[in-house]
């Protein structure tokens, strides 16, 4: 098959950890031999690559197409008005999407499938594209294309409604997002809770000495030591795990990320007196997390909406159990004592799990293996299936 892959969601040179937990499922899909993929994934356009303009120079930075792990990426450029222009978003996407696609087409030939990741604007975007192009489509639901936009904008909910109804199948990465789906009035039919795996050769119990590892990162080896992974926005609720932390003396907390949060977070700290054992690292690139993982007795994350939170299972492959909260699909993840425990979303109750768990931490091997339970063989294999149905299914109609 020859899979066209529409994101936004997907690592660049310019972002080489944006959307690693798309690429991640798609390339294991590419590399099976049973699909041939190619990404579009288009970046709003701007200016400048000034860096005092922030995230938005960063697009700018973004090369016009790349290959990555012999998969062609095209990043055609839409326009988009920042904060205010979410209900163009959808054509302005299109125009992009289509000019590429057809594009590609010329050179390269047809298409058996349109695989589109994040329902808006993406899904809705891509959805237009099948339709013209008389393709089989299937749509990704990742987390707050589901759980929060349908919510705060009843043009998008409908528009989203409208791409899973014409989708020959819709994915989501937990069962939580398959309901919510469902509970805005999608065909449960064809929804398909498909879970993200994990990378188990990259994150991996360290093969330093623990004690070392936490030396290098500037950490008392003798230290408990927790740590952090995700965007510096106020949903992964880093400011209540610094307040759970901050309220256990000895304990040392390492947060890594970048985002607007990040001179409110160190204030907090300041304003705490905690500066000497928390702090923010700034954002780390993928290939290191494995060993800031393995330094850590325990990593945390605090947010208050997730899909399938994909740094939960890399921590628990590198043997380090977590503390996270109780929302979405993330009691999907936390499901055995060995993979640690669930905590409200405050930082009461954070702190004392926090604590509890560092009294009784699982043995760092059987972490390790609840993890390998989930491998992206089961998953990959679901995709390709849904894939194949979807194109069979258009083929039957034809005849």
């Amino acid at each position: 098959m020859r899979i066209l892959t529409v994101t936004s969601l997907w690592p660049n040179a310019a972002q080489p950890n944006h959307g690693v937990f798309v690429e991640n499922r798609m390339a294991r899909v590419h590399a099976t031999g049973h699909a041939e993929v190619t990404v579009i994934a288009p970046v709003p356009w701007f200016p400048s690559a000034n860096p005092m303009f922030g995230s938005y120079a960063a697009f700018a930075q973004v090369p016009a197409r790349e290959e990555r792990g012999g998969i062609r990426i095209e990043h055609p450029r839409y326009g988009t008005i920042p904060k205010i222009g979410m209900r163009a978003q959808p054509s302005l996407y299109h125009a992009a999407l289509a000019r590429c696609a057809r594009r590609l087409i010329a050179q390269t030939g047809p298409f058996d499938l349109i695989d589109a990741h994040y329902f808006y604007p993406d899904g809705v975007a891509a959805a237009r594209l099948a339709a013209e192009l008389g393709l089989p489509l299937t749509i990704t639901a990742r987390g707050t294309d589901i759980n929060l936009i349908p919510q705060s904008s009843p043009a998008a909910a409908s528009a989203i409604l409208a791409a899973a109804a014409q989708a020959d199948a819709s994915i989501t990465v937990c069962e939580a997002l398959r309901a919510e789906m469902i509970e805005l009035g999608a065909d449960g039919s064809k929804i398909h809770a498909l879970r993200n795996g994990v990378d188990l050769d990259s994150f991996c119990p360290p093969k330093q000495d623990r004690a070392a590892l936490k030396t290098a990162i500037d950490v008392p080896s003798d230290a408990p030591l927790a740590v952090s992974v995700g965007g510096l926005v106020e949903r992964k609720g880093h400011h209540l795990t610094i307040d759970a932390v901050a309220a256990q003396p000895g304990i040392h907390l390492l947060i890594a990320g970048g985002g607007p949060e990040e001179g409110a977070l160190n204030a907090r700290i300041a304003s705490l007196g905690v500066e000497d054992r928390i702090r923010l690292t700034g954002p780390l690139p993928h290939a290191k997390l494995a060993d800031f993982y393995g330094a850590a007795d325990l990593s945390v994350l605090a947010s208050s909406r997730e899909g399938w939170a994909n740094v939960l299972l890399e921590s628990m492959a590198c043997g380090t159990p977590v503390v996270a909260t109780d929302v979405w699909g993330t009691p999907e993840v936390v499901a055995a004592p060995e993979a640690g425990r669930l905590a409200s979303r405050d930082a009461i109750s954070l702190g004392a799990n926090i604590a509890a768990l560092l009294a009784d931490l699982p043995d760092r091997d059987a972490t390790r293996a609840y993890a390998e339970g989930f491998s992206w063989d089961d998953t990959v294999e679901s995709v390709l299936q849904v894939f194949e149905r979807a194109v069979a299914g258009r083929e039957a109609k034809r005849a």
